[in-house]
Parts: structure tokens; sequence; C-alpha cells
């Protein structure tokens, strides 16, 4: 498709948290390229007492989007509902274009009358035909598409979105995050890196604190050139300081004190990145950096992985695979706690350039 000048205002929808926009970068590109001249405006839910969408931590001054339009999941409320009517119609889109998760026919049914006649859209890219509202397994791996793949799919009309290069999955990082990164990470900055997030809001992704703590220890004795970032959220600091205990070497405990930006721009300059399946994996996949991941199987597999084939993810494919719960208790996460230290430091080695390993005597 050629690009179309024409087109003056794109509305976005896409709801989610920081991994959710991460893995529609390559289709934020591919919408830019597509209307380069125009105005894009991502209509998608704040959080709670949030000033500001949980997506614009991603997309920061990147210049993908240009400002954001709140969206309240699951209203029914008529006010908002008017409300966001006519913040649509004020907008004027010459196009939406539809970047949603996997739902039900009839949530998409609803979605497009909702802008055809509610928010006066005319053109609209992007809702999948039924026959598209399902995951796409390969039956030689049983791996399932990849939500970035399957959301390229669903946009295709406006050509390739190409999630297999790299670059489609820039960030745009600006020179004050990449300084501000680099100043965080004081003389780490100048070592070759590991950096770890143990930490996640969900009990069903929790690998345990102490699986963290002893892959961590043992690591420290087959790399000890190498410095150590902990990154996540302010409330992950007290575990990843846990974690990080035995560590002998240079460490740095940055949770809390970055943006999701900013640890992007950490990751820019690491080897191997250590974690669970979430935000943070998404943002080091952005940077091209090889991830070792003890994934749970509460998701199908492949959906989320990060992209690209420099990663190891570690995923058990029990017998309650798919079950999406949050919390895991009758079955005791055992997807998880299969996994062991082993196959983890098996993963890094395997991901780590032998070049930057120094061995002990």
């Amino acid at each position: 498709m050629q690009p179309d000048t024409s087109v003056q205002r794109v509305l976005i929808y896409r709801l989610g948290s920081l991994g959710d926009t991460t893995v529609a970068l390559p289709c934020f590109h591919l919408i830019e390229r597509a209307y380069p001249n125009s105005r894009r405006i991502l209509l998608t839910n704040f959080p709670v007492h949030a000033k500001a969408p949980a997506s614009a931590a991603v997309l920061g001054e990147s210049g993908l989007v240009h400002g954001y339009m709140r969206y309240t999941i699951g209203t029914r409320s008529p006010s908002e509902l008017l409300r966001l009517a006519g913040e649509i119609r004020r907008f004027a889109p010459d196009v939406l274009v539809y970047l949603m998760p996997v739902r039900s026919a009839k949530a998409a049914r609803r979605d497009r009358w909702f802008f055809r006649l509610a928010g006066g859209v005319k053109r609209i890219v992007g809702v999948p035909a039924e026959e598209e509202l399902v995951r796409i397994q390969d039956q030689a791996t049983g791996m399932f598409q990849a939500e970035a793949v399957r959301l390229g799919r669903t946009v295709r009309v406006l050509g390739d979105a190409a999630p297999e290069r790299l670059e489609n999955w820039s960030l745009r990082l600006t020179a004050a995050e990449k300084d501000a990164a680099r100043f965080a990470l004081g003389e780490l900055a100048d070592r070759p890196l590991i950096v770890c997030g143990p930490g996640t809001k969900m009990q069903a992704k929790d690998w345990g604190q102490e699986n963290w703590r002893a892959l961590l220890t043992k690591l420290a004795v087959g790399y000890p050139g190498f410095g150590l970032a902990l990154i996540g959220a302010k409330e992950d600091a007290e575990i990843s300081e846990y974690v990080a205990r035995d560590w002998p070497g240079p460490k740095v405990n940055l949770c809390g004190r970055l943006s999701p930006r900013e640890t992007a721009a950490v990751f820019e300059g690491a080897n191997v990145f250590l974690g669970p399946d979430s935000g943070p994996m998404h943002l080091a996949a952005c940077a091209g950096v090889p991830c070792v991941i003890a994934f749970s199987a509460r998701g199908l597999p492949g959906v989320w992985y990060p992209a690209g084939l420099q990663h190891r993810v570690i995923y058990h494919k029990v017998n309650c695979f798919g079950c999406n719960l949050e919390t895991c208790i009758v079955e005791g996460r055992k997807c998880l706690t299969s996994i062991t230290v082993e196959e983890m430091a098996e993963a890094v080695a395997a991901v780590l350039d032998p070049k930057l390993v120094v061995l002990r005597d």
C-alpha cells in the first residue's frame, strides 16, 4: 500500500498495559508509514487515578502517536459512552485502526456499531472477520501465533507490519532517556551486564524469590566479570534486594527509580535479561537483548513470548496449560515450580557471548 497522505486524523483503538502496548509496536510503526501526515490519537484505558495511560510510558515522545483519548474498560454508563462518542466526533477521525485483543464476534460487532453510529467513524481498519477470532496454532511445534503477528495480520490492508524486523520494535528513545539510564547504572554502564526483573504482580507468574536468589548466586560464580542491575516498579525493590543479596560483584537496584522508557535504555547496554513473563521482558526484546524467562503456562505457548529468535523461554506445558488464572491455588503453580535453577542457568549460558565470560582459575 502506498502511504495515504490525504488522511489527516487517525484514531487507534488499543487497550491494555505496558506489555500490550509494546507488542503492538510494529503496528504503530506501520500506521505511521501508512498515514505519515496524520495526527494519530490512541484510544486506550487509563489506570485508576492516573493522568496518563500505561501506553504513554511506552510510546513517550516517539512520535508514533500524538495524544491519548480515555476509555473506561467495561463501562455501561450512558453518560460515559456519550462523553466518549462526543470526543470522537470532535476529533473527527478519517480512519479508525482497530488493534484489540482476541475477543468474541459479538464484542467486535458491538465495537464496530459504536464507532460507526455513536462516533461517526466512516472507515474502520482491523476489525477481524469471525474466522480470524481464534488463535492460530502450528501443529508441528504446538506453538500459537504471537500476538504481534496476529495484530499485524488484522491490519494487513495497510501493509506489512514485519514484526520479524527489529527496527519495527524501535521505541525511539531520546538522548535524555539514554543519559538517565547511563547515570543510574554508574560504573556498571561500562561492564558486561546481567539485568534481572524478578518481580510480578500476578501470583500465577511468580517463579519464587528463592529460585531467583539461587539462580543469581549460581551466575555470580560463573560470570564474575559481570555487573547486575535489578529493575522493576518501586514495589519490586524489596524482593530485588533479597534475590541479589549473595551477588558479590557490582550491582545496583533500580526498582522505582526509572521510567519504563529509561529502563528500556538500560537494556541497550545489557547482555541478557532474566525475569518472568512481564512488561520489562518485552522492553528488553525491543532492544534485541536475549531474554531468559521462567514463563508461566497460564497462557498459550508462543502468544506472549518476547519477539525475536535469540531468547530462551522455559515453558513447561503441564496438563492445565492455558488456564489464564491470575492466582493458582489448586495446582500450586506446577508449571513454574517444575522449572529448575539449573534449567535457567543452562539457558543463560546458551545466550551469553562466550568471549565475555571471565573464567576463574
